[in-house]
């Protein structure tokens, strides 16, 4: 049977559109030709998600984002509808859907994380079936994480600037111009002070020159003091073991006694005088009595002049004779013969 050139050219066209509506959907990450299933879920904010991003599980791709629309309850929430190729995967209960970021310029991707349970080998309460909705996440980008951490090093950095404000107002309110000429004049009395420290430093050098052999004796006696020490360390310790035992034999002596007798004296000394000042005994009276005084004071001067007249003639009150007996005959007869 002979085909007219139309039938022909209308087969043509038919694989033509065959071809291309296969071509687009292998484009989209769509495979007519094998079996697959949709899962759904929704999202708060999809953060740039768009139909034909990969679906993958630990990196590997499993399906493709088939449609992505608003909820139609006007929660403002947006519902995602995933093709699964892997058609005998199993997604246990507990797993969700996360979008995450593939590289850096922001491609995004959803990663299907699965459950606890299936992750530790345990089992799981049941398997999401075609049409099931999963739990969706989000995970934080990069201008997320960086927006995170710029916005405190932002208000550190508003507080620095304010910081430096506050001091560059306060240096120009210092730095007037008293302030520079203070300053001027403070560094030079530095200059001064340092040539001067030059000089005294030269001249202390100068001195430990000049004293060299001096100072190398001062440090060879102390170290033949130090030596003398160490040799005779023997007989320190023994001194100063003497003294502690010293000091044991005075802190067992009777010394608060002796303490105690000597504050007793002492008060006792002290009643005496108390009673001497009131006038109280002889003591007393001879302290206190102006007339015992004066009496006292009359006879010493008396007494005194008594000692100078027997000084002065002492034959009114002493005789001597070398012959006793006649001297005393003549005495008494001139005594006894009437005067011429």
């Amino acid at each position: 049977m002979k085909i007219s050139k139309e039938v022909r050219t209308g087969i043509v066209v038919l694989i033509a559109i065959g071809i291309f509506i296969y071509g687009l959907n292998i484009l989209k990450g769509r495979n007519l030709f094998s079996r697959t299933y949709q899962l759904y879920a929704v999202y708060n904010n999809i953060d740039g998600l768009v139909p034909t991003n990969p679906v993958q599980i630990n990196g590997y791709k499993v399906g493709t984002v088939k449609d992505i629309e608003l909820m139609p309850d006007h929660s403002g929430k947006i519902l995602v509808e995933m093709v699964i190729t892997e058609h005998d995967l199993k997604i246990g209960k507990g797993s969700y859907a996360e979008i995450v970021s593939l590289d850096l310029l922001g491609t995004k991707a959803i990663s299907l994380k699965m459950s606890d349970s299936l992750r530790a080998g345990k089992p799981v309460v049941g398997y999401y079936q075609d049409k099931d909705t999963l739990v969706g996440a989000v995970q934080e980008g990069i201008k997320e994480g960086v927006t995170r951490t710029l916005v405190p090093l932002q208000s550190k950095a508003k507080e620095l600037l304010n910081s430096i404000d506050s001091v560059m107002d306060i240096v120009t309110v210092i730095l007037n111009k008293d302030a520079r000429n203070n300053l001027s004049k403070s560094f030079a009395h530095i200059t001064v002070a340092m040539a001067s420290l030059e000089k005294t430093a030269l001249r202390l050098d100068t001195l430990v020159m000049a004293e060299k052999n001096r100072i190398h004796m001062i440090f060879v006696n102390i170290d033949h003091i130090s030596g003398v020490l160490s040799e005779n360390a023997d007989k320190l310790s023994n001194i100063i073991k003497n003294l502690d035992a010293v000091s044991d034999s005075l802190a067992r002596s009777k010394i608060t006694s002796t303490i105690s007798n000597a504050n007793s004296a002492l008060a006792h000394a002290a009643s005496v005088l108390e009673k001497v000042n009131k006038g109280e005994g002889s003591l007393g009276l001879l302290v206190n009595d102006k007339r015992l005084y004066n009496h006292l004071d009359s006879a010493s001067a008396d007494l005194d002049k008594l000692l100078i007249d027997v000084n002065a003639n002492p034959g009114r009150y002493v005789h001597i004779s070398v012959f006793g007996g006649k001297d005393k005959k003549k005495k008494k007869k001139q005594k006894d013969s009437p005067p011429k």
